[in-house]
């Protein structure tokens, strides 16, 4: 047994740079993804430098639905989890690579009521064609209706082999 095992552990504490964008998968998992701006002040020479750091995110599940409406761009929060890379052939043959923040936990800093000040956007579900639409974000576990159906839901439903994470 080796003396120390391998570690992947991330917290960040910043703030949300855009609204949080949230999809479903084939089976109805929510994910939700965004990113967090971190700064960083430190002194060369006589002088002071401000540094900003940008982070992607990705939630999965109930906590990605939970955090969709209830945050929106600028809210502070906390994330803890784990950070992967993953890569993708792009159209040009060219290998593409992203870094992201897998969360196990996001914490709000900021607290926001509707009602109160400004409001929270509905989050932003990703359809089936890649094009957002503004509704309120609902989980579906869901039947999928029968194939006798007028209307089908493959339109609403996303291939997790089609998504870029």
């Amino acid at each position: 047994m080796a003396l120390f095992g391998d570690l992947n552990e991330v917290k960040i504490l910043g703030n949300i740079t855009s609204d949080i964008e949230l999809r479903f998968t084939g089976g109805g998992t929510a994910v939700a993804n965004f990113g967090v701006a971190t700064n960083r002040r430190f002194k060369q020479g006589e002088e002071w430098k401000d540094e900003t750091d940008f982070h992607n995110i990705v939630v999965w599940a109930n906590l990605a639905q939970n955090l969709a409406q209830r945050a929106k761009k600028g809210t502070r929060i906390m994330v803890t989890g784990r950070l992967q890379t993953r890569s993708w052939d792009g159209q040009d043959g060219k290998k593409n690579y992203k870094t992201e923040v897998i969360a196990d936990d996001v914490f709000l800093i900021d607290r926001y009521e509707r009602g109160k000040g400004e409001d929270l956007p509905q989050a932003k579900v990703t359809q089936g064609d890649g094009n957002p639409q503004n509704q309120s974000a609902k989980y579906s576990q869901g039947k999928q209706e029968s194939s006798n159906s007028s209307k089908s839901n493959d339109d609403d439903i996303i291939d997790p082999n089609d998504l870029p994470f």
